[in-house]
């Protein structure tokens, strides 16, 4: 075994005893032999992107294999181990389930910056762009965007803006800085791990406390070689999602110090967030969870092979991302993209819609590219131009 994928399979080896047995399947295997589902590979989704049948059928082998325990809003039960699970594989204290990977992040850099309501962020993150203003209509929080156009704000500008806040006419403080990798507007380019350290150092000398929206943390350890213990070392806070990955319906984990979970389920309920039920929004996370860095390291072994056969066609052409992880770009010669498409999807094989300025489709390789084998897929997609 290599060193990166032993750092992405420790951390969630340790922690696969707090969670209990459930039906052994990988994520490639369809759980009922005959079943005409679990076939499809998807190059879409950051999952399986299982439909409402496959997850129907998933939940109630989920909840037959063993006795179930429901949570009641959001506390105990499934939730409850499923919290002690994330919080040993990041190495933190404590974790709280949060409905929505937005409501994580939020209610995580309210906590952090406490009075001091200025709060640093990545201009290309999703807490800045895609959260609606929630965290200044909602929190009073001034978000401050910084690196436009690029992935990480460098030491230098995070400095100029902390020393820029301390020293106007009236005093403010920095009271949190939020970076999100992978960065999903980015194509999931994942920041350097010198520079988060470089960061991080720097905050706490400060005083300054830092979050990390990691909703595909566990993507990084396969291309950087550090574990998401390392990562998460470097935060007081992580958010990790649990749909994206390990293929709940929705649904998120918030992990960080005892004293900072302890009793934060009330902001939950006042934001609206303590389902009464949540149970079956995350009822599969224990199957995956367990097996997701060897069934990741297995999709990029079987997606190497089959860029191997198709750039040896010669019609194929790859362009992976500097400090990518999930994605890369494929064009295609010969035929126009859109025709391209709807050939391989006779043969349930997804492709998401090409970009119209390059005509490149963006490949997200996920566990379901382990349903066929690298030469089966090579000769759907040489077979598709036609």
């Amino acid at each position: 075994m290599d060193r990166r994928h032993f750092l992405a399979t420790t951390a969630l080896a340790a922690s696969a005893s707090l969670l209990p047995a459930v039906a052994s399947t990988t994520t490639a295997a369809a759980p009922s032999p005959g079943m005409d589902m679990f076939k499809r590979v998807n190059f879409g989704t950051d999952g399986l992107g299982l439909n409402a049948r496959e997850y129907a059928t998933l939940l109630h082998e989920a909840v037959t294999a063993r006795p179930f325990p429901a949570d009641f809003y959001s506390n105990g039960g499934v939730i409850e181990e499923i919290e002690k699970a994330f919080a040993e594989c990041l190495g933190k204290q404590a974790a709280m389930f949060v409905p929505t990977g937005t409501l994580a992040n939020h209610i995580a850099i309210r906590k952090l910056a406490g009075n001091d309501r200025r709060v640093l962020v990545q201009a290309e993150s999703h807490l800045y762009n895609d959260s609606g203003d929630c965290a200044e209509v909602l929190s009073g929080l001034n978000l401050i965007p910084l690196a436009a156009g690029g992935r990480m704000p460098m030491l230098d500008e995070v400095k100029q803006w902390v020393e820029r806040s301390a020293h106007g006419r009236v005093e403010m403080k920095v009271g949190a800085i939020s970076i999100e990798s992978p960065i999903r507007r980015l194509d999931h380019q994942m920041v350097p791990f010198a520079e988060l350290q470089r960061v991080s150092a720097y905050a706490r000398e400060q005083g300054i406390r830092l979050h990390l929206d990691g909703a595909r943390l566990f993507n990084l350890p396969q291309h950087s070689g550090r574990s998401v213990r390392d990562y998460a070392a470097l935060f007081d806070t992580v958010y990790v999602s649990l749909w994206k990955h390990f293929n709940g319906s929705t649904g998120a984990i918030l992990a960080g110090d005892a004293s900072f979970i302890e009793g934060l389920y009330h902001t939950r309920r006042m934001f609206g967030g303590s389902l009464p039920r949540a149970w079956p929004n995350v009822a599969l996370v224990p199957r995956y969870l367990e097996h997701y860095a060897e069934d990741y390291a297995r999709a990029w072994q079987s997606t190497e092979r089959l860029i191997a056969l198709l750039e040896a066609d010669g019609r194929f052409r790859v362009r992976r991302i500097p400090d990518g992880t999930s994605r890369f770009f494929l064009g295609v010669a010969g035929v126009a993209p859109d025709v391209f498409s709807q050939r391989i999807a006779s043969a349930n094989v997804y492709l998401p819609q090409a970009i119209p300025d390059t005509g490149e489709f963006p490949i997200d390789v996920n566990a379901t590219i382990l349903r066929m084998t690298p030469d089966a897929l090579a000769r759907i997609f040489i077979g598709a131009i036609g």
